[in-house]
């Protein structure tokens, strides 16, 4: 008897199983089916170092390619071409001659774009001002003394149209004047780390060096790449973020005051530096985001509007219309404001913290 009521359970258990397996499966075919827009390639992640700072390098591959040596390579050669603090690159060689033949690919386009938006801003980019950058303290010759004459006697040398150049090789205009393209070299160095990856059949990729930065297509969910815009603090703290920007298929690169400078007797020393007067510069702009078609004009035009200032930056953005701004300032009560473009008012959400 024991023996067939243990049957008779295991009989019943079975069938409500049955019945349980039959009724979700049912319920799961009648239900609607929603579309996945998840892309499942591989995500490939690189990081390293190049001009001073650090890179990360976000694709995504379904053949899980690891391109690490030839970034490395590349930039690594780029170097040798645009920085400063390598005394034999090409830019040095410039600097301590009078005349420069192109060694590599990358000394004339960053001229050119160079040219274009010296012209733009009107001077407040302008790649001929690294002297006066270093007499300040923020150049590869570390801090020396602010002596007023000496600044007036470098201000004659601050001029982008003492530079000569064409296609094969690049001359000095004036004796004495120097290059320096550290305000415009990192996002070129995105721009082209970009450009390796797109030459591989890359579509989807996010390349960030040093905060300055190109999104192309979709990230690993299908969905717009997003990258935060930190609080103007001093302490850098990279998780406070101020607003976040979805960026499709464009380049960003945000320049500020509030970390790079130092004090003395109470008084501030930002490390950007007007052009037109040799000193660094006085007022409540912040950082400046620009969103433009590739980084290297990003890089540079962040820079002119740390320059001019909140309302000139505005005034700049309103006239060419072929970038986007946002701005985060002091106002004249000394309280945070914000100013975005209407271009890029879709694209921008602000942080609550």
């Amino acid at each position: 008897m024991r023996s067939n009521a243990n049957k008779n359970i295991i009989y019943s258990i079975v069938l409500l199983l049955l019945v349980a397996i039959v009724y979700l499966y049912r319920q799961s075919n009648s239900a609607p089916k929603a579309e996945s827009t998840v892309l499942n390639p591989n995500k490939i992640t690189l990081t390293g170092n190049t001009m001073g700072t650090s890179y990360r390098i976000v694709y995504l591959d379904e053949e899980a390619r690891n391109f690490q040596q030839s970034i490395d390579s590349l930039l690594l050669v780029f170097n040798q071409s645009l920085s400063t603090y390598i005394p034999e690159s090409e830019i040095s060689r410039f600097n301590k001659g009078d005349s420069l033949i192109y060694d590599s690919p990358f000394f004339y386009p960053v001229l050119v774009s160079s040219k274009e938006i010296f012209e733009v801003t009107e001077g407040a980019f302008d790649p001929t001002v690294g002297p006066l950058v270093n007499l300040w303290g923020f150049g590869p010759e570390g801090p020396q003394l602010n002596d007023s004459i000496r600044i007036e006697q470098l201000l004659p040398l601050i001029n982008f149209d003492n530079i000569i150049f064409d296609e094969k090789r690049v001359k000095k205009g004036k004796s004495g004047i120097k290059l320096d393209f550290s305000a415009n070299a990192k996002g070129y160095g995105v721009d082209i780390s970009a450009e390796f990856l797109s030459s591989k059949g890359i579509n989807n990729m996010l390349v960030e060096i040093g905060g300055e930065l190109v999104a192309r297509g979709v990230n690993e969910s299908g969905e717009i790449w997003k990258v935060g815009i930190s609080r103007p603090e001093e302490e850098e703290r990279p998780e406070n973020l101020y607003s976040v920007i979805a960026l499709h298929n464009r380049a960003m690169a945000t320049s500020g005051n509030y970390r790079n400078y130092y004090e003395i007797d109470g008084k501030k020393f930002s490390h950007t530096i007007d052009p037109s007067t040799g000193r660094p510069v006085n007022h409540g702009l912040l950082s400046a985001t620009v969103v433009a078609d590739d980084c290297i004009t990003a890089d540079a035009i962040a820079t002119a509007l740390m320059v001019l200032g909140t309302e000139k930056a505005i005034a700049l953005q309103q006239k060419y219309g072929d970038f986007e701004i946002f701005l985060i300032y002091n106002d004249a009560e000394g309280n945070i404001g914000s100013y975005v473009s209407e271009g890029l008012e879709p694209f921008l959400s602000f942080v609550n913290n």
